[in-house]
């Protein structure tokens, strides 16, 4: 079906190209004034190849969902809704739909209805993404002792998940639980070595248990930058200093993004893909 453009869609496309035509002439002026329109283009670019993409002749349900769970990899969340919703109208819904709507809803700000969703998945096969989703969204509001429940049931019905087993032990040192952590964290960091976040999360736990030696070694080893290790003594200072189950926070896992910035603490989008699947990474 062709869809109608409007006035305003088409002037907005004319603005762009007359910035890109600007650009290839050398008015640099453009970009230094306004560092974010390259992002900004690259972002609005990504989301026209995403909807031309969910727009075309999609045959089957794996097909589509395959082009949602693209667009969720790509931070697509408030447009994969629409399509998810498209989806379910002509398929009616399914576990794996139910999961790319849990997560979506979960990035946009909506926990109410993200919780919703994740709970319909815990009769289904896809029960484990439903606890994960669950453990989330308990740490995002500093539950984390449900987070860590939350946590351990999805790790008994995906064991192997590495990305799960560092929330996990996150979840477990945030909630005061260092001697649980430990098994989760070592875990992550060897089935997935280069991952930044089971590395820092490890680090973190090293230090809260004053093994500053072992949390050196690992940081040298992997390069960890002086801004994140500083962050990581810092995190670990708060959580040897709190008493279990009385400390709050922000959601998800200790990632490490910008080498040259601090560590920040937000939600890992390793849910991004089925269980079966490689995961992205959400982050964030």
């Amino acid at each position: 079906m062709t869809e109608r453009t409007s006035p305003n869609a088409c002037a907005l496309r004319g603005c762009i190209a007359l910035v890109v035509a600007l650009a290839a002439t050398g008015c640099a002026g453009l970009k230094d004034a306004y560092p974010a329109a390259a992002e900004a283009q690259q972002r609005q670019a990504a989301e026209e190849s995403a909807n031309m993409k969910a727009g075309a002749n999609i045959d089957t349900q794996a097909t589509y969902l395959q082009l949602v769970t693209q667009m969720q990899q790509e931070g697509l969340w408030f447009a994969s809704l629409a399509h998810i919703d498209a989806l379910e109208q002509r398929w009616g819904a399914s576990p794996e739909s139910t999961r790319t709507r849990a997560e979506a809803l979960r990035h946009a700000g909506q926990p109410l209805q993200s919780e919703a969703a994740y709970r319909r998945l815990l009769g289904t096969p896809l029960a484990a993404a439903g606890y994960r989703g669950l453990g989330l969204l308990a740490g995002a509001r500093g539950d984390y002792p449900e987070a860590v429940r939350m946590l351990k049931e999805a790790q008994q019905r995906n064991p192997t998940d590495p990305l799960l087993l560092n929330d996990l032990g996150y979840a477990s040192l945030r909630a005061g639980l260092l001697a649980e952590a430990r098994l989760p964290l070592m875990q992550a960091l060897q089935l997935k070595p280069d991952n930044p976040q089971a590395q820092a999360n490890l680090a973190t736990y090293l230090e809260a248990t004053q093994q500053r030696e072992q949390a050196t070694a690992l940081m040298d080893a992997n390069k960890i930058p002086a801004a994140t290790r500083v962050a990581i003594r810092d995190a670990a200072r708060q959580i040897a200093g709190s008493p279990p189950a009385a400390q709050t926070g922000t959601d998800g896992t200790l990632v490490v993004g910008d080498v040259s910035a601090p560590l920040a603490l937000k939600a890992s989008r390793s849910t991004t893909m089925p269980p079966s699947s490689p995961t992205p990474r959400g982050t964030p």
